[in-house]
Formats: C-alpha cells, structure tokens, sequence
C-alpha cells in the first residue's frame, strides 16, 4: 500500500499527463485547420483563376494600348518636326534666291554708279574718295559660294555695299551741285544767267520704281546734278572770263573815262590795255565765233568774236592776226600777235567786252576768271 508522499507523486503525474494530452489534440486540431484553410485558399484560387488571369491581360492590355499611343504620339512629334525643319530649310532656300536676285540688281546699280563716277571724274566734280568701293561688289560676284547657306551674312553683306554706294552717291551729288552753284553765282556776277539742264545726262535704265531701299534716287539726283553742272560748265565756257594773255601783264590803263594820250583831255576808254611786248600771243577769252579779223581804224589790226547771248570781245592793236571770219575758236586759243598798229602809242593789247554792242568793264569777266579758274581745265 503505497505511502502518502508516493500518492502525492503519483498524482502529479496524472495531472501532467492530462496537460500532455490536451496540448497534442490542440495543436492537431490547429494544424488540421490550417490544411482546411490551405486548402480552400487553393481551391478558391482555382475557382477564380481565369477572372484573375483575364484582369491581369486587361492590366497588360491598358499598358500596352497606352505605350503605342505614345509611340505614335512621339512619331507624330517627330513628323511635325521634320516637316518644321523642310519648311525652315524652304524658307530659307527663297530667302537666299531673294537674296541672290538683290545682289544682282545692286549689282547691276553698282556698274551705273561706277558709269556716273566716271563721267563725273571726266567733268572734274568730286574726288577720287566720292569713288564707291568695288571690293564689295567683286567679293559677292567672285565668291558666292562664301555666303552659301548663311544667309544672313549675304543680307549685311548687300546692305553694306548698298550703304557704300549710297553714301559715294550722296557725295557725288552734293560735289556736283556745290561746283555748280559757284559757276552760276559767278557767272550771275557778271550779267550771265545759264540755262541749266533739267534732265539727266543718259547712262543705263533705271527705272524710278526701284525696289524699297535700292539706290535709285541718289543715282538719279546723281544724273540730274551732274546735268545740271554740265549745262553751267557749258555757259562758263562761252563767258569771256579767260585773261587775254598768258601770264601775269600790268594793268596801263583802265576801263572807263581817262585822259586822251594824244589828245590830252578827258575821253572813255571802252576797254583795258595791257601791256604786252610786240609778237606776244594774244588768247581768246572764251569759246566762240571770229566776226571780224581785220584792220579797224584806229583799232588798228582787231580780232572780234561773238560768244553768243549777245557777248563779243574785241583784240586790238595786234601786229599779225592768225584767225578768219566764221572760225570756229575756242577759250584760250591764240589769235595772233600783240603789237602796235592804229591808234597806239606804243605795244600792247587792247582788250574789249561787249554787251549788244556796248563796251562794258572787262576787269568784272577777269576777276571772275580768276575766282573760277579750276572749272575751266
């Protein structure tokens, strides 16, 4: 029969057999669920694995569709592009044919101002710096393969040249109309009033609807003043302004009234004498037509030439006359010899300025020769 302390032992073990027990069924039962669980969880995914599947391709589908329409998009984008850049290139091929077509036209003016430069040298107005630059012209027409593409350059290349060449123009009118008005002023001083021309003096065609910014009206003032200083050059040319003799010559005796030499009292003196040696050359004074060559009284051996608008001068006392009547003269020609024939005391040259048959002060003509001397080389 066991003892107390046996029964208490004995009885501890039972209980914890008990305990044991109980753990083992929970943790099977928790185990058993779990393969219930596990095994719906399959079951249902299989049960809705083709709704599944179809959401998954209807994902892919979204994202594919969405990737081509950018794909398209972006090629639209390059296409816009493309088509931005042919129209650019296009633009920029008519800007330079625009350009090209400028450069020959400016050209083309270029060779007319080189033709009004010319013939303004030839007439004595301007300078050598009123002479527009060539180089710029040349550069463009030599080398155009230089400004290929870049149209830019061309452009400020024309525009440099046209502004080259306007302001020659420019020049070259203002050189032209300032020679001018000093012959007319002068010639005006002496009773002469020229007709000046009132239209160009020819050249190449220029139209007078020159393109917006072209050089037509500075190469037409151009045309007009030089017209202009052509006809007061002409008028200056046929003014007895010329001195009668070569070289410096004293003045013996004056225009108006003085003291007869041979009758000792007071009488008019219709002109001025120089004194001149026997055979010295006597020069006409202006360009004209000899109306007299012959002996004239007291005048002795004259020469008399009409130089139109009713101016005449008169050459007398000359030892040998070398012109005819109905010659043909011009400024500076000679007409013979000074001398001492007629009413003369001694050699020298009578010099006479007439207006529709009146003797008027050659001294004014002179000094106005004198003041206007670079217009009749």
């Amino acid at each position: 029969m066991p003892s107390g302390d046996q029964s208490i032992t004995l009885g501890r073990q039972k209980a914890r057999s008990g305990r044991g027990g109980a753990g083992a069924y929970l943790l099977l039962t928790g185990v058993v669920t779990l393969l219930l669980l596990t095994n719906a969880v399959t079951g249902l995914a299989l049960y809705f694995a083709p709704e599944i599947n179809t959401l998954l391709r209807e994902d892919n589908s979204a994202v594919f569709t969405a990737y081509e329409q950018r794909i398209t998009e972006l090629r639209l984008e390059v296409d816009r592009l493309h088509s931005r850049q042919y129209a650019q290139m296009g633009d920029m091929n008519l800007q330079m044919h625009e350009l090209v077509q400028q450069q020959e036209m400016l050209s083309e003016q270029h060779e007319y101002v080189r033709a009004l430069t010319e013939m303004a040298r030839e007439m004595g107005v301007g300078s050598q710096d009123a002479t527009p630059d060539i180089m710029t012209t040349g550069a463009i027409a030599a080398q155009p393969s230089a400004f290929a593409g870049d149209t830019a350059l061309l452009a400020d290349t024309l525009l440099a040249m046209q502004e080259e060449t306007r302001m020659a123009l420019v020049s070259l009118s203002d050189a032209a109309t300032l020679s001018t008005d000093e012959i007319v002023s002068g010639l005006r001083g002496i009773g002469i009033e020229p007709e000046l021309a009132t239209d160009g003096v020819g050249g190449p065609f220029v139209p007078v609807d020159g393109e917006p910014g072209s050089i037509i009206d500075e190469a037409n003032a151009v045309a007009d003043a030089l017209a202009r200083y052509q006809s007061a050059r002409r008028a200056l040319m046929t003014a007895p302004i010329q001195p009668p003799l070569d070289g410096n010559h004293t003045v013996t005796s004056s225009f108006g009234n003085r003291t007869d030499p041979f009758l000792k009292r007071a009488a008019f003196h219709s002109g001025i004498d120089f004194r001149a040696a026997t055979g010295t050359p006597v020069l006409a004074a202006a360009g004209g037509t000899v109306s007299f060559a012959a002996s004239n009284g007291g005048y002795g051996n004259m020469v008399e030439i009409d130089h139109g608008n009713g101016l005449a001068t008169r050459y007398a006392h000359m030892s040998r006359i070398d012109v005819s009547v109905g010659q043909s003269i011009t400024g500076g020609q000679q007409l013979g010899h000074a001398g001492s024939t007629g009413r003369s005391t001694g050699p020298h040259l009578h010099f006479e300025v007439r207006r529709n048959g009146s003797a008027i002060d050659p001294s004014r003509f002179i000094a106005t020769g004198r003041t206007l001397a670079a217009y009749l080389q």
